[in-house]
């Protein structure tokens, strides 16, 4: 049997382009994502590929869902555990600090912290059983701090020391844990950058472009596979030379 991969924000951007890459290698893949439409987007993929591919709605905020999910996919797939984890999935809720609500501050927490804790406690027993895992965790190039994004920058530095912390704790088990950093990528999440602002992003890349979703889908594909067995604990950047 091919190996199953689970996928948070599968919906679209780097998620969906993830999902896509992975069904193509030959992955069944479980799409997550609390968009109403996720069950479309999983056959949209299966598609187009030779893989078996499932789509179920979460919010991985809450910790019910998050077990709901895991237990209706692996009991759909006819299988008692996961191979791999993306934790993709993410918000943004932009604010300058002196302006920042409570509320502001306590979503993106959930989603991105929250949401990488309640994911990756549903599969990590399947990984130790079974001597193999992969879990990658998305940061940001936020993380190293950015104008209004004080509640995403603590969120995404927070990925970085819970990736490090777990690829000490589970390496012996031969579970590999990486983070990307994703930099100006074009996904949804960027839609509402204003055009003068996106021209001064671009301009600060040494590449002069916007990444795609498929640039950092390439790397979460390849730290997925036998190829990345030495991969352990590492924040990979895919930015263009953003943080240069």
């Amino acid at each position: 049997m091919s190996r199953v991969a689970l996928v948070t924000g599968a919906g679209s951007g780097i998620g969906y382009a993830t999902s896509l890459k992975m069904a193509y290698k030959g992955y069944t893949v479980i799409l997550g994502d609390i968009r109403e439409d996720i069950k479309e987007k999983a056959r949209e993929i299966e598609s187009k590929t030779s893989s078996r591919v499932i789509g179920l709605q979460v919010d991985v905020s809450d910790w019910n869902s998050c077990k709901e999910f895991y237990e209706n996919a692996i009991k759909i797939l006819g299988i008692d555990h996961v191979d791999i984890l993306v934790n993709n999935a993410g918000i943004i809720r932009d604010a300058l600090f002196v302006k920042m609500t409570p509320e502001q501050w306590d979503q993106v927490i959930k989603v991105h912290l929250y949401g990488a804790f309640n994911c990756t406690k549903q599969v990590v027993e399947g990984m130790i059983k079974y001597n193999w895992g992969r879990i990658i965790n998305m940061s940001s190039a936020s993380w190293l701090g950015n104008n209004g994004q004080a509640n995403y920058a603590a969120a995404k530095a927070g990925i970085i020391g819970f990736t490090k912390t777990l690829a000490r704790e589970l390496g012996k088990y031969n579970i590999m844990v990486n983070a990307i950093v994703p930099g100006f990528i074009d996904t949804p999440m960027i839609a509402s950058v204003p055009e003068k602002v996106r021209k001064i992003i671009i301009d600060r890349i040494p590449l002069k472009r916007v990444g795609s979703p498929e640039d950092v889908a390439n790397v979460i594909t390849f730290l997925c596979s036998e190829e990345a067995s030495y991969i352990n604990g590492a924040i990979i950047e895919v930015t263009g030379g953003l943080v240069l």
